[in-house]
């Protein structure tokens, strides 16, 4: 659909979208006099509309009109959101430049905003000076206090940060300093069920006294420091205890997400050794009850009857009764599917595992034998040493705050603290050790890039099975921040409660998740003014949905973000003192610098626009250095060019630096294809799609042999900005297509058929599956819609 410029745009075109017409003359007025005051279509233009007219509650297709009115013409990456001078000036790092901007760019520094690029470069170019003062702004604190901050080294192309220096990173979340104290709430959670109950929270002290129990009963049970634990559970309260534990007290978590089938959790116990594992288990049933389903929804075990009722029929009218017997209803819910835990987990015959109750429960329940119940492992606290007055503490209320505290078990830099996993789709996954650094660098990004600060409230829905989940816990707790944690499904309209409820300023999501909530249109109603910005990473995002998303926080900005679990955070990011298009990113990550590979292997300039494989300048703080399971060096600098003396470190997305100025990832760099005996990428021949029509979102280019066998034959998939336009010219389109690809690549290239898809599938990590695309339109007749 071809979109009106603002000018043009009448009050009944405004009146067709679906508003009152006394609506739409009062909104069409205020529209006139912001076009009057800053024109039809610039970004000033954009930002009062945003901020002054597109309501929530507004029809998402009047926000098109806007947004597409607006920068009808524009060009690329127009910003759908633009920083504030005096607000943006009270962010993390705008109030860090305020005071030391002169001192870190001398001369040059003009104002936070302007100076922001300049100070990004500064990261990269003196790591002492950035780091150090970052590391102070969050009041981390050492043992033994680094000897530098980088040692470089040709043995280790990734450098060596802050040798010599011992620390825990768990005391540092659970230390009471000049950015909290011992009754400010660090946790916030609800669980899936009780959406209409008071939110739970957990103060310092609470939380502190609960992960010192915890660690108390981790040393009962005799595994030498350094021990490899594994968490299988879902991100709770009572799973990010007991991972501030494993790490207080000098043992190594390995993460392992509750979505994992047993060979999968088996081959991580395996690679990590690791021994021992917590896991989770639904109540148990009272053994020899017979009762109906209705007779047994209260409130205490309203999750069973509920999961029975699926399982059995809607049977609540008195009619069927069932026998309870002593057995264990094994899964967690998440809305309409449940998961198994405990039985997926003793499927992989871990050495021993230690199983929590979902809910509280007076429930007997029968565990395999040499595991541990949640009660008889916090137990142990009693006979173990002298610790029997901190057991009594943790029953009784202290007196006057009195507890015992466990002393944090304080290790070199280089030590591991997490082992976390690829989520390859084949072959044994990659096996991640964090050191005690990386957890510096999450907390860093959060700091930077999403500006986490005491009195945020932060969430985003993840396990600690994908790094996303440690990051969360380091980037809220370390920066002073409250972590929000919603026990169940975030696709529903209980999560879109909780974050009303619980007030939530920093908002992480993943595309899906987004493309969900518009698709069930089940954030109405909510309010998310409290929102400050959102987050976003694991999935290429689409502009319509993003633009959907901002306006239900009142077009606050999203941070799009993008790394991966050997970086511990992002490489490329967004910032709040640079404007947000939606669906790139605005600068490489505070302590990155990026490359664009070319044709011929050579990285192309620093800053100049271009496409190409992506590789990260080598020396980056928290990044990975060693890996269990393959060669680190083979994996990551093995064959990589070099820029300036140092080998580049190899990541594998096409990207792309637009003139701009932001960047575009495009997908792997592997993605070919055969076209008339000549390879080229996929990404070559839809950067030139995506730029045929002004009506185009976004395209796929698969190679799809003809039934019989043959020369593959060039299938472009395309989504459109608009999707009530049904039934465009796909003729006219694909002549256009090969027009442009003939002109701009190659003149013997020659699209075969056009497919219009609502979305292009992905995978949960960034990456368009252009394998399933081919799958689907070869077996799909021409100009078909999938």
């Amino acid at each position: 659909m071809s979109y009106k410029s603002l000018d043009a745009i009448s009050s009944a075109d405004i009146a067709a979208l679906g508003l009152p017409s006394e609506v739409a003359d009062q909104f069409h007025q205020s529209l006139s006099e912001i076009v009057r005051n800053y024109g039809p279509a610039t970004p000033e233009t954009w930002r009062q509309i945003s901020n002054q007219l597109l309501l929530p509650e507004l029809p998402f297709s009047l926000h098109q009109m806007m947004y597409y009115g607006c920068y009808r013409g524009f060009g690329p990456d127009p910003p759908a959101w633009i920083p504030d001078p005096e607000r943006e000036a009270s962010t993390n790092v705008g109030k860090l430049l305020e005071r030391r901007g002169k001192e870190f760019l001398g001369p040059r520094y003009k104002d936070p905003i302007s100076s922001f690029l300049e100070f990004q470069e500064f990261s990269v170019s003196n790591p002492e000076a950035y780091w150090r003062s970052i590391l102070d702004e969050m009041s981390v604190s050492f043992s033994v206090p680094p000897q530098c901050f980088l040692r470089e080294d040709s043995s280790h192309p990734g450098g060596q940060w802050l040798p010599g220096a011992h620390l825990n990173p768990a005391r540092n979340c659970l230390s009471s300093n000049g950015n909290r104290t011992l009754d400010d709430v660090m946790i916030v959670w609800r669980d899936e069920g009780e959406d209409t109950l008071p939110l739970k929270k957990m103060t310092l002290n609470e939380l502190r006294t609960e992960v010192w129990l915890v660690a108390y009963a981790l040393e009962s049970i005799g595994l030498d420091k350094g021990s490899a634990i594994a968490i299988d559970m879902p991100m709770d309260v009572n799973s990010v205890v007991i991972y501030l534990a494993i790490v207080l007290a000098g043992y190594v978590v390995v993460s392992i997400a509750d979505s994992f089938a047993p060979n999968e959790i088996a081959a991580r116990l395996r690679i990590s050794k690791a021994k021992a594992i917590f896991t989770q288990i639904t109540e148990g049933c009272w053994a020899g009850a017979e009762a109906t389903l209705g007779e047994v929804m209260d409130d205490h075990r309203m999750i069973i009857a509920s999961r029975l009722a699926r399982l059995y029929g809607d049977k609540t009218d008195g009619g069927t009764r069932f026998v309870f017997g002593s057995f264990l209803l094994d899964f967690i819910v998440r809305g309409d599917k449940s998961i198994p835990l405990y039985s997926r987990v003793i499927d992989a015959q871990p050495p021993v595992a230690i199983v929590i109750p979902s809910r509280s429960s007076s429930f007997d329940t029968k565990l395999r034998d040499g595991d541990i119940s949640w009660h008889d492992f916090l137990a142990k606290v009693k006979n173990f040493r002298q610790e029997l007055v901190l057991y009594v503490c943790y029953l009784l209320p202290p007196s006057n705050g009195r507890h015992v505290e466990f002393v944090a078990v304080e290790q070199p830099v280089d030590a591991f603290t997490n082992i976390l996993f690829s989520s390859g789709t084949t072959g044994e996954p990659k096996a991640i050790p964090w050191t005690l650094a990386t957890p510096l660098k999450a907390a860093a990004d959060g700091w930077c890039h999403m500006d986490i600060r005491k009195g945020d409230i932060v969430a985003w829905p993840t396990n600690l099975g994908w790094m996303m989940g440690p990051w969360l816990v380091y980037a809220s707790l370390l920066n002073g921040a409250s972590m929000a944690l919603y026990n169940g499904s975030p696709l529903g309209s209980g999560f879109a409660k909780f974050v009303q409820d619980a007030k939530i300023t920093m908002l992480g999501v993943i595309p899906s998740l987004v493309r969900t909530w518009k698709t069930a249109n089940c954030t109405d109603s909510y309010d998310w003014s409290a929102i400050r910005c959102f987050g976003s990473t694991g999935e290429a995002s689409n502009v319509n949905e993003y633009l959907w998303l901002m306006g239900r926080a009142q077009y606050k900005p999203i941070m799009e973000y993008c790394g991966g679990t050997e970086i511990g955070g992002g490489f490329v990011s967004g910032s709040f003192l640079q404007p947000q298009s939606l669906a790139t990113f605005s600068t490489p990550a505070m302590g990155c610098s990026l490359f664009l590979i070319g044709n011929d292997g050579i990285p192309l300039p620093p800053n100049v626009p271009g496409l190409g494989e992506l590789a990260l300048g080598p020396l980056m703080f928290g990044a990975s250095n060693t890996l269990l399971n393959a060669d680190h060096y083979d994996v990551y600098f093995k064959g990589m060019p070099v820029w300036n003396g140092k080998v580049l470190r190899r990541h594998g997305d096409v990207f792309e630096l637009t003139t701009s100025g932001y960047y575009h990832a495009h997908g792997r760099a592997d993605d070919t294809m055969n076209l008339g005996g000549i390879k080229v990428s996929s990404v070559e021949l839809e950067r030139i799609c995506n730029a045929v029509d002004n009506n185009i979102l976004e395209t796929a280019a698969v190679g799809v042999p003809p039934p019989g066998g043959g020369p593959e034959r060039l299938v472009i998939a395309v989504v459109f900005k608009d999707s009530r336009d049904s039934a465009p010219d796909l003729n006219k389109l694909r002549t256009s297509f090969n027009s442009a690809l003939q002109k701009k690549l190659n003149p013997f290239f020659k699209v075969s058929h056009i497919v219009p898809v609502s979305s292009l599938p992905r995978t949960a990590t960034n990456k368009v599956m252009r394998r399933v695309l081919r799958q689907q339109v070869a077996q799909i007749d021409q100009n078909s819609k999938i």
